[in-house]
């Protein structure tokens, strides 16, 4: 028979070490804009200005489920008519990346709004050795934040989307951190009078549950847009170690650890010693800020900043 400590010791570890877990599993990140769909929540009918649904991780579910957030009925309500997403072609927009609603300015008139997602300041600073937990951003620090990405589809229905015609048009490096994050846009054509259909996505690198992010919105694109049509999306490959083998041109949103619906595998650890994991950075092939090449056929690009891609180059 075990003795009375020796069972309290193995009650307390197993509490803490859920206490540990816990947070990995339940809370997550997404992008709020009034162009989102499910900003209200998921009840017909009312405006949940506290919800989280939207930001709920998706893993190990059936394509059914995982496509823009069925599982919990978020792609069932859109945003009110005529609030779009607006993406200036050859511009910027900025989104909030937040935990709830409650702690963006699209809920009690911004008055929960902080730095950090979870309505925080965080003056004494904010990461170090182990994994963040305060704030589930799954990452030890800012430069190790895994990085976010939009996509885009010329359909105006969400049912009409696929992965093919769902293509990435930007990405941020070293995000989730801070709630406001601001992205470049390439040289997008029009989008159909009732608008496009784009999405919101996250790969966390470790820290926790290997899930992924993937959430819409209505968009549009605005100021003076391209002409060249988008190429069909393909599935990014896994290239840190042979950039020769990055895809390139139009690439697909990354589809990982569901049960169907998949579109990469990986094996092994990084070039840190971590196990992989895909990501919407340069392990991918993926460069910082607007997609210039996922167009069928070259458009007019802006001037190069030699000194921005300098920058970019020494992080």
């Amino acid at each position: 028979m075990p003795h009375p400590s020796s069972s309290l010791m193995f009650s307390s570890l197993i509490f803490y070490f859920t206490l540990l877990i816990l947070p990995f599993a339940s809370a997550h990140f997404a992008a709020w804009h009034k162009g989102m769909y499910c900003l209200n929540g998921t009840t017909p009918g009312l405006d949940d200005q506290d919800t989280s649904s939207i930001a709920n991780p998706l893993f190990n579910l059936t394509k059914d489920d995982w496509w823009f957030h069925h599982i919990d009925g978020c792609d069932q309500f859109p945003p009110a008519d005529g609030d779009f997403l607006e993406l200036p072609a050859n511009g910027e927009f900025t989104v909030e990346l937040a935990v709830n609603r409650a702690f963006t300015t699209l809920a009690f008139d911004g008055t929960r709004t902080g730095v950090f997602g979870d309505g925080q300041n965080y003056t004494n600073g904010l990461g170090g050795v182990d994994c963040i937990s305060s704030l589930n951003i799954h990452t030890q620090n800012q430069s190790m934040a895994s990085g976010t990405a939009f996509a885009i589809s010329y359909q105006s229905e969400l049912a009409d989307v696929t992965p093919e015609n769902l293509v990435v048009f930007t990405t941020l490096y070293h995000t989730p951190w801070e709630r406001l994050a601001t992205y470049q846009v390439p040289n997008l054509p029009a989008c159909p009078p009732n608008g496009c259909i784009c999405a919101w996505g996250w790969v966390p690198n470790g820290c926790g549950e290997p899930n992924i992010s993937m959430q819409g919105f209505r968009c549009k694109v605005t100021g003076i847009p391209g002409t060249a049509a988008l190429a069909p999306a393909v599935p990014p490959a896994w290239c840190e170690d042979a950039p020769g083998n990055c895809t390139t041109g139009a690439r697909q949103m990354i589809y990982w650890n569901q049960l169907d619906g998949n579109n990469i595998f990986v094996s092994g650890n990084d070039a840190r010693g971590f196990p992989k994991s895909p990501a919407y950075n340069s392990v991918l092939g993926f460069a910082e800020g607007a997609q210039h090449d996922i167009f069928l056929t070259t458009p007019n690009l802006p001037r190069v900043n030699h000194a921005q891609v300098k920058s970019q180059i020494a992080r």
